[in-house]
């Protein structure tokens, strides 16, 4: 293929890609295939000569579209959003052309450069404290990771590396295994498994803190566990907390766990991978509060704010403590700027080297969306569409509620009020409700 021929099918691709999310509601949203079913379909050898591209459309359709579960369907509602918009596709397909691996400032400045100031763009929106701001002489700062299971990897190594130089400092006899042994991580009972399987990889024990009756941790619950362990002469050193789990969307009270971690010198993550993006709307920011106290933050954009996987952002009050973890200097990799303090190589900000420019997804989106396009995603649902939902339901007659203002929203108010109501009414009651929900949506929708 050449460039002449490259032009054509690229456009003939996005042509392709356009009319594939138009009709995608027109596709089942779950593949009714078994497992194994692909190899029966392509040959069991790579063609020594050429297929052609209109071959290889065809199978796509033929092999591959069978197969694929429709994220993006509207008829999708397991496991959480995938993000995707128009902006970010040509900014990975940008991506793609200049391909670059981004390991160090050297290795491409525009690279680096763009992804710590998109950082700065994205924790200013979030209304995080400026010391998780990098600026021109921050001592945090933000990074792009794959996901948020890698953030969690991440910050509980640097916690523990952060450990193991604590407790030496002050016995330095005592070796790293043996610190080691006795070093504690904690998480919420509800946290994701990607929490657990960062202690399995980092070696360390971790114990999971009951949670209330809404699934959340609250501090005395911690303080409980941790007065046991340390006097059975365990070294916490790490606690997860989590801004909206994967279960029930339940938020830990961090402005609670956040003091009592700092105060036992432990370090507190915050996962908020899909809840996080809400944040940047202020009615929702509150959640966040507590935020201030912890050690490091993380929340995935490629969820819920239109910006295609994979963008995962972190960030940490002091990047020291990340670069201390993981940073190597072969000679081959050095180069003359990296002690000039004012650029960071993030091949020591995670656990690969390789990285990709994922920066310039977020310039693309937060550039033609705008902090108010963003928030009015994140939002959906808006004033006018629920008092047109109400006048629907008033209209139909079959069942009569009344609405109320909350912090600017106008909120449909169910109320069980008569004697004689049971489980049944409202259940219909319910099943009213989204049947004329969905009805509007659709009308709005055209």
């Amino acid at each position: 293929m050449d460039a002449a021929e490259f032009r054509r099918r690229g456009k003939e691709m996005v042509d392709h890609v356009a009319d594939y999310l138009e009709k995608i509601e027109e596709r089942p949203v779950y593949p009714d295939v078994e497992p194994g079913y692909l190899r029966s379909l392509i040959p069991t050898e790579a063609p020594v000569e050429p297929d052609s591209y209109e071959d290889i459309m065809k199978d796509v359709e033929r092999v591959i579209m069978p197969g694929i579960t429709h994220w993006h369907s509207p008829n999708f509602f397991a496991y959480f959003p995938a993000a995707s918009s128009y902006p970010a596709m040509l900014a990975d397909m940008l991506c793609s052309a200049i391909g670059c691996i981004g390991f160090s400032w050297a290795a491409s400045p525009a690279c680096t450069e763009l992804e710590t100031v998109m950082l700065d763009w994205l924790g200013k929106m979030l209304q995080l404290p400026e010391c998780f701001l990098a600026g021109t002489h921050g001592h945090g700062g933000g990074v792009i990771q794959g996901t948020a299971s890698e953030a969690t990897l991440v910050s509980l190594l640097a916690a523990r590396c952060k450990a193991i130089r604590r407790v030496q400092l002050l016995d330095p006899k005592k070796s790293e295994a043996e610190i080691l042994s006795k070093l504690v991580a904690y998480t919420s009972e509800q946290a994701h498994s990607s929490v657990e399987r960062a202690a399995l990889i980092g070696a360390v024990m971790m114990k999971k803190v009951p949670t209330d009756s809404l699934y959340a941790v609250r501090g005395e619950m911690l303080k409980k566990i941790l007065e046991e362990d340390k006097a059975a002469g365990l070294i916490p050193f790490y606690f997860c907390a989590t801004l909206g789990t994967t279960p029930s969307c339940a938020f830990d009270h961090i402005a609670d766990l956040g003091p009592l971690c700092n105060q036992e010198n432990m370090w507190m993550h915050i996962d908020a991978a899909y809840a996080g993006s809400a944040f940047i709307c202020p009615e929702f920011r509150p959640l966040l509060n507590g935020v201030e106290y912890a050690d490091s933050f993380n929340f995935n954009p490629h969820k819920w704010m239109l910006i295609n996987f994979d963008c995962s952002a972190m960030w940490v009050k002091k990047r020291t403590d990340i670069i201390g973890a993981f940073k190597m200097e072969p000679l081959y990799l050095k180069h003359e700027n990296q002690e000039s303090g004012l650029v960071t190589d993030y091949r020591h900000w995670q656990i690969p080297l390789g990285r990709r420019f994922r920066s310039l997804k977020m310039w693309f989106v937060f550039r033609m969306y705008g902090l108010q396009g963003l928030q009015a995603h994140i939002r959906k649902g808006t004033n006018e569409l629920n008092q047109s939902l109400l006048k629907k339901i008033t209209k139909s007659r079959e069942i009569h509620l009344v609405p109320c203002q909350l912090s600017g929203s106008f909120v449909l108010r169910l109320a069980i009020c008569s004697r004689s109501t049971e489980f049944r009414h409202i259940q219909q009651a319910w099943q009213h409700i989204t049947q004329l929900a969905f009805e509007l949506l659709q009308e709005h929708h055209h």
